[in-house]
């Protein structure tokens, strides 16, 4: 019953931004951990970024801190992605997924999340 689509992926020049939304249909938005994972063809799924049920905590990859960031304010349904200072390293499709609690201790696991958006594209250009 819980659906997430994402949104906002497409084509940047490097050192641009994009932002991702991520919209929770089925449940209540505050209800569910969002994290943000990506991946590229033949590898495994990487964690980016998530953020706990009240915005409370956050967290990133050391590959994306600094430059990404899940701002605390939301709109009703969705959760963002602000990507800034793109690299080329970035090009992946990016997926979020929800959870009903915040795992501190292994938040980065995709075995951590029962739901799963579609996946957007997102290539950055040199």
């Amino acid at each position: 019953q819980v659906q997430l689509v994402e949104s906002g992926g497409g084509s940047v020049q490097a050192g641009g931004s994009l932002r991702l939304s991520c919209v929770v249909s089925g449940r209540a938005f505050s209800a569910y951990a969002i994290a943000w994972f990506r991946q590229v063809p033949g590898k495994e799924r990487e964690f980016v970024a998530a953020i706990s049920p009240s915005g409370g905590t956050t967290r990133y990859s050391d590959s994306v801190k600094g430059r990404f960031t899940i701002p605390r304010d939301y709109a009703k349904n969705t959760r963002y992605l602000q990507m800034n200072s793109l690299k080329p390293e970035d090009t992946a499709v990016y997926y979020c997924a929800a959870e009903g609690s915040f795992y501190y201790t292994d938040y980065n696991s995709p075995r951590r999340y029962s739901y799963w958006g579609q996946g957007t594209q997102v290539t950055v250009s040199s």
